[in-house]
């Protein structure tokens, strides 16, 4: 990379975390009528001719499987058990977790699967998904992740598990912003006593888009203790994170690397996608197994929710 490329990119990190430009970072930026035009078909790449921005080289690499045997172990698949409730649909809870970090309580919503009730001594793998800036924790239900995964589960593709969707309060960088703090300390724990959980590692995962895929990325990097699997959708590394990445993924032993899952719209904000590039090509550099998706499409809701079946299927897919 030159040196001319090396200063552009640091230049569009650096403003990528100032302030003037997080405050509308999740706002559609395109019209519906081109917003419409995006395909739904999956597809992998590490270059693109659209666009005159830097891309990837080199080929993904397979995601590495988690190695360490868990002491608890997931139910049956669904398509062994002929309780009706399989194509009933799941359900939400509602509620806050209050805590000293916080001038508010942080509210939440929880997925259960189908026939969590009807199934009291099953326990279940958890995923984390964090919402964007300027919207809460209804954004992952607005985009249909409930109706995907009941849609996976009655169909057999997946096992059952537990939807997590924290709100993030605050749009400052982690180091001033405890949430990231009180999902670790406080929720998780908290998620674990009250749901029937999988709480290994290797049943827990966190994924967010915009903003929180930048905090899934923060947190899947140095919390990999507490989590086997994060994905970034349309992924903004937080620019105060980036000093810390290298030295988080050499603190990482392989064996126990999570998976990881990266994706953006082939138009989205460049600032954006110089970040999601600087991060995949880290990963790349350093031999680290991953997935790397570029699709059609804009950074807006609407590109989201064509993908949050492929997402939830790649969340899954290690349960």
């Amino acid at each position: 990379m030159s040196k001319i490329v090396l200063f552009s990119l640091l230049l569009a990190l650096c403003l990528a975390g100032c302030d003037s430009s997080i405050t509308s970072i999740d706002q559609p930026t395109t019209p519906a009528t081109a917003r419409s035009s995006q395909s739904p078909t999956r597809q992998t790449v590490t270059t693109a001719t659209s666009s005159p921005l830097p891309r990837p080289t080199a080929s993904p690499t397979p995601t590495r499987s988690p190695t360490l045997a868990p002491t608890l172990t997931a139910s049956p698949s669904p398509t062994a058990t002929p309780l009706t409730c399989w194509s009933q649909g799941g359900r939400f809870e509602h509620g806050s977790l209050r805590s000293d970090l916080l001038k508010l309580p942080m509210e939440y919503s929880v997925y259960l699967p189908p026939c969590y009730d009807q199934q009291p001594d099953r326990r279940y793998p958890v995923l984390y998904m964090i919402h964007g800036m300027s919207y809460n924790h209804d954004q992952w239900d607005r985009l249909g992740a409930d109706e995907a995964a009941d849609a996976l589960v009655a169909d057999g593709e997946v096992n059952p598990f537990i939807i997590v969707m924290p709100r993030d309060r605050s749009w400052d960088a982690p180091e001033a912003d405890p949430f990231g703090q009180v999902l670790v300390d406080a929720l998780i724990p908290f998620i674990d006593e009250t749901y029937r959980t999988l709480p290994e590692r290797e049943y827990r995962a966190i994924g967010g888009l915009s903003r929180g895929a930048g905090w899934a990325i923060h947190l899947g990097l140095s919390r990999w203790d507490l989590f086997g699997a994060f994905g970034g959708h349309s992924p903004p590394v937080f620019w105060s994170d980036t000093r810390w990445v290298r030295s988080w993924l050499a603190a990482i032993p392989p064996e126990s690397m999570p998976r990881i899952y990266l994706d953006i719209g082939e138009k989205d904000r460049e600032t954006i996608m110089l970040s999601a590039l600087w991060f995949e090509n880290l990963l790349n550099e350093q031999g680290i197994p991953h997935e790397w998706y570029l699709f059609p499409g804009y950074h807006d809701e609407a590109y989201w929710s064509v993908h949050v079946m492929d997402y939830l299927r790649w969340y899954a897919a290690g349960w």
